[in-house]
């Protein structure tokens, strides 16, 4: 007697995951993230029911198991339509619909955005700043000597002098009749030595602008990103409101059997520049009931933390990109399983 496959006898499951990526910060005022929210819940609803209908297995309503990820803001939006849905329920005994069984966050700010990204960002730009300062007065100075052969000034012998005549006037060589004086012969150094300062000077100077003008995009970027998730802060920073969003969105969870979960970027101490671990986020206190909540995402070679949070999916910046694969996996898993004990 052969035996069915294996694949044959286990059900066929529906799961969707969805992706939310980071948003700006418009969705920091408050009526921007309901209706955001409201968006949102919207078409999550109309692609569940046209993917539970297509899916032609059964079931009915509920039988899609939803994943919720989301990138840093996007994290928020998932975590906020979690809770409206589940706030919305007829009673607290109504099932859940759309089945979200699992609210993943990637380096998503629920308390705020670390200073030190800001801190960072500052510096990196006023470094690339004094970088360029200093070689362009290196080169301010190198042009001033730019008439002088090793200390020695050097005038260009098509450069009238102040008697009118060409030439430096030197001592006569002997044999040389009284009252006769003759012009010094320059080597090609010679000549050239003035052109070949200047221009090194010039080089130098544009090196140094051109640093400064390639290195602005990264600078603004830094600043203008960091700045633009502050104004998300800015109108959240209230220690209470932000604990109670973490406190709701892992009591509500727990109550309706859905797994949260953050991944935060690390990046390892680097000494002597950052003798202390680096993360994009502000962590709960490691004797918080809700730290086991966040989870870390080792990054060795990221530059910094807003580096190491806009990369957090590309393996050619992160190398813990495949890591972070499998812990996310594992954590759907999980989702899944929490699913079914229910």
């Amino acid at each position: 007697m052969s035996e069915a496959p294996l694949a044959a006898e286990l059900p066929q499951e529906l799961l969707l995951c969805i992706f939310i990526h980071g948003t700006n910060a418009v969705v920091a005022q408050p009526d921007s993230r309901t209706v955001a929210v409201e968006r949102f819940a919207d078409w999550l609803t109309t692609l569940t029911v046209e993917k539970e209908v297509s899916h032609g297995s059964g079931g009915g309503a509920g039988k899609a198991k939803i994943v919720l990820c989301g990138h840093s803001m996007g994290g928020l939006l998932a975590a906020d339509t979690f809770l409206a849905m589940a706030h919305a329920r007829p009673d607290k005994t109504a099932p859940l619909w759309p089945r979200i069984i699992a609210c993943l966050a990637f380096d998503t700010p629920y308390l705020g955005i670390h200073p030190h990204v800001f801190k960072n960002t500052a510096t990196k730009a006023l470094g690339y700043m004094q970088t360029a300062k200093d070689v362009a007065t290196s080169a301010s100075i190198l042009g001033a000597l730019g008439g002088f052969a090793f200390g020695r000034k050097v005038t260009d012998p098509n450069t009238p002098t102040a008697t009118g005549s060409t030439g430096l006037i030197t001592a006569p060589p002997p044999g040389t009749p009284p009252g006769e004086a003759q012009p010094v012969k320059r080597t090609g150094w010679q000549r050239w030595a003035p052109i070949a300062y200047g221009a090194g000077a010039a080089v130098l100077a544009g090196a140094a602008a051109s640093t400064a003008y390639y290195k602005r995009e990264e600078v603004t970027f830094g600043w203008t990103w960091a700045t633009d998730h502050m104004k998300y802060v800015k109108n959240l920073w209230d220690e209470k409101t932000l604990k109670d969003r973490i406190e709701n969105v892992v009591n509500t969870g727990a109550e309706v059997g859905v797994l949260f979960k953050t991944f935060y970027t690390y990046i390892p101490g680097k000494p002597p520049a950052n003798p202390i671990p680096r993360t994009f986020v502000i962590l709960p206190p490691t004797d918080s009931p809700y730290r086991s909540y966040f989870a870390p995402a080792h990054n060795t070679i990221a530059l910094d933390e807003i580096s190491a949070h806009t990369s957090m999916f590309q393996a050619g910046s992160n190398d813990g990109y495949y890591e972070l694969g499998l812990l996310t996996a594992q954590a759907i898993r999980d989702g899944i399983m929490l699913c079914k004990d229910l």
